[in-house]
């Protein structure tokens, strides 16, 4: 299963409305800010796990995060702790705020959308799309303490199992992978 079959799935039908509602926009406007963002944060991610330091804190969080609960119960996204979290997350991925302005500047003039909704908005993803990656590893045996144990091989492992689930065609290329199945779902 790909990153968008987690986060955009029939079973989460009602995730982007939640997230229309929690910045007050339409459902439409919603679903194209949600387009541009996702590739940006998968590819934070994704560079983030490619260390070893940012792979032990991706898995550290993972573990710990109990970020599955904003796929699980989408409502959640509309509370202050969504923010929060999310927010945490760019952090820890971007490295600084700037990026981050730069990320929801793009998606903004991308979709037309005004820059202050798609900041609200970018937490909030940062927050579901860590929702999808901790469902995905529950049962899994992937931990910050095997990475430091096994040393840099077993991080490359965890690195690539993540990148792998970004990367559903596995062509190295996540943003194709993004972009595909968004449309089939907005």
């Amino acid at each position: 299963m790909s990153l968008l079959d987690a986060v955009l799935g029939k079973q989460n039908a009602d995730m982007v409305a939640k997230l229309a509602q929690s910045v007050g926009i339409d459902q439409s406007d919603a679903q194209n800010i949600v387009r541009q963002l996702l590739p940006a944060v998968s590819r934070g991610i994704k560079s983030n796990a490619t260390s070893g330091e940012g792979l032990q804190g991706l898995l550290n969080a993972l573990q710990t995060g109990s970020h599955e609960r904003y796929i699980d119960h989408p409502e959640a996204l509309q509370e202050e702790t969504a923010k929060a979290d999310g927010n945490a997350i760019l952090s820890h991925i971007f490295g600084s705020k700037d990026v981050s302005r730069n990320v929801a500047a793009h998606a903004a003039q991308e979709t037309g959308a005004d820059t202050g909704i798609v900041k609200q908005l970018l937490p909030l993803v940062a927050a579901v799309v860590m929702g999808a990656l901790s469902k995905q590893t529950s049962g899994k045996t992937l931990s910050a303490d095997s990475a430091q144990n096994y040393g840099q091989a077993e991080a490359n492992s965890s690195g690539n199992w993540i990148t792998s689930f970004l990367d559903a065609d596995k062509d190295g290329d996540i943003t194709d992978d993004l972009l595909n199945l968004a449309k089939k779902f907005f």
